[in-house]
């Protein structure tokens, strides 16, 4: 065993912008900071052109990067355990890319202790995930509403609360800066949303996510006209930071033409930006939305919280613990109006949560008003929604709770001639 504690983590490329992605750079970097850990990768989600390991020029020897396919496969996940003998076994994200790794936990976990970062969506509980959640040593999970799942469906299962965090050095109000190159940055982020860099009257409504079936991207389209409708086509705009032919989602400039908007009332933005540039056009919008419905957390909006941007949200998974408080709003949340049952193969019922266009297109409204003509109301949403983050969600917190956790865990547990606290076997009455 090497003196450092060494991490097998598998996920979303951790040098890649999705959501699972950042969080999982987070967590690295924050164990790699401490001069404690060393990690080897499995980095998947994404289409790679080049398979060769990889490294950074921060971190050198102590962080290798392996893209792969999907998320990896058992033979490659026992060659690596083989070759580089990990103390820790860290995954993230849904688990129904998960279920061949679990089927091989009787060969991991005898050696080491397999750690689940878990993402869902919604009730009704799970109870077909309960052979999942008791193949891991320790379930972290990211919203309140997964957390309470992984207690009533495995309760003998270690889990604890660990939500997502934005970094607030880099994501707040730039707004606010006086700096002159802040400013030219700020013209810049509203050239590249609305086409423009001059000030306009119109609202800003900003839309970043995959375009994906479940995000309702047509459905924010088609409902975004209605409300032009009402109030005025030159009021407000929606710009959509996402990739308009995904084959995941659906073709949104055939929308947009059908619906015949071309006069800049809705936009796509489809440049890849590094964190600040993002940050920058939070702080050009004047509100966030998204009526996913089903959203394991959604960075987007928690991003924009701490840009002071305040959001429109579909009360569902992470996203309604971001809207409020449970004393506070931060913007407006949207109760769905149904909550179908939905399932596959895989996942046999889930709720899908859907919103009424009513009540969408009055969210909208509200916060369009609060916005023209109630500065002291959109104040206190953008003002309470980045304290709400400091308070919860904060970077710092978030780091230091991996640490302990990830240490707490090499202790307790331990790792290959020093493994402790797993029993192979177990009693049934018959």
């Amino acid at each position: 065993m090497s003196e450092k504690i060494k991490v097998l983590s598998i996920s979303d490329h951790p040098l890649s912008p999705s959501g699972v992605g950042t969080q999982t750079k987070y967590m690295v970097e924050a164990l790699l900071e401490t001069g404690k850990f060393k990690f080897v990768s499995l980095a998947g989600a994404i289409r790679h052109n080049d398979y060769t390991p990889q490294k950074t020029e921060e971190w050198g020897d102590d962080w290798t990067i392996y893209p792969v396919n999907g998320y990896g496969d058992p033979d490659l996940v026992r060659g690596l355990i083989r070759q580089e003998k990990p103390d820790i076994l860290w995954f993230m994200t849904d688990p129904r890319f998960y279920e061949w790794l679990w089927l091989i936990e009787n060969e991991i976990r005898p050696n080491i202790p397999m750690v689940y970062y878990h993402v869902w969506d919604n009730y009704p509980y799970p109870t077909y995930n309960k052979k999942f959640y008791d193949s891991n040593d320790v379930i972290a999970c990211i919203s309140k509403v997964t957390h309470d799942i992984v207690k009533n469906v495995s309760p003998d299962v270690e889990s604890l609360y660990l939500p997502h965090a934005v970094d607030m050095e880099i994501f707040k109000n730039y707004n606010k800066e006086e700096d002159e190159d802040i400013k030219t940055s700020l013209k810049q982020a509203k050239k590249l949303m609305i086409g423009s860099e001059e000030d306009s009257e119109k609202m800003i409504f900003f839309w970043n996510n995959r375009n994906a079936r479940r995000k309702q991207t047509g459905t924010l389209i088609w409902w975004f006209k209605e409300f032009l409708d009402k109030i005025g086509h030159d009021k407000a705009c929606l710009v959509l930071h996402t990739d308009p032919k995904d084959e995941n989602g659906q073709d949104l400039e055939a929308i947009l033409g059908n619906l015949n908007l071309k006069n800049g009332e809705i936009r796509i933005s489809v440049e890849k930006v590094p964190p600040l540039s993002l940050a920058m056009m939070y702080s050009t919008a004047d509100c966030t939305v998204n009526i996913s419905d089903a959203e394991g957390f959604g960075l987007g909006t928690l991003e924009s919280l701490a840009c002071e941007t305040p959001i429109i949200v579909n009360m569902t998974g992470g996203l309604q613990e971001q809207v409020t408080d449970g004393e506070q709003w931060f913007g407006v949340g949207i109760e769905p109006a149904s909550k179908a049952i939905i399932g596959s193969q895989t996942v046999p019922f889930i709720y899908e949560d859907r919103l009424n266009k009513d009540d969408f297109v009055n969210a909208l409204e509200e916060v369009y008003d609060a916005w023209k003509n109630n500065p002291e109301k959109y104040k206190k949403w953008s003002e309470t929604g980045r304290e709400h983050l400091q308070k919860n969600y904060n970077f710092k917190d978030f780091r230091e709770r991996w640490i302990n956790l990830m240490l707490d865990l090499h202790e307790r547990y331990g790792s290959w001639e020093n493994r402790k606290n797993y029993k192979h076997w177990q009693l049934k009455s018959l």
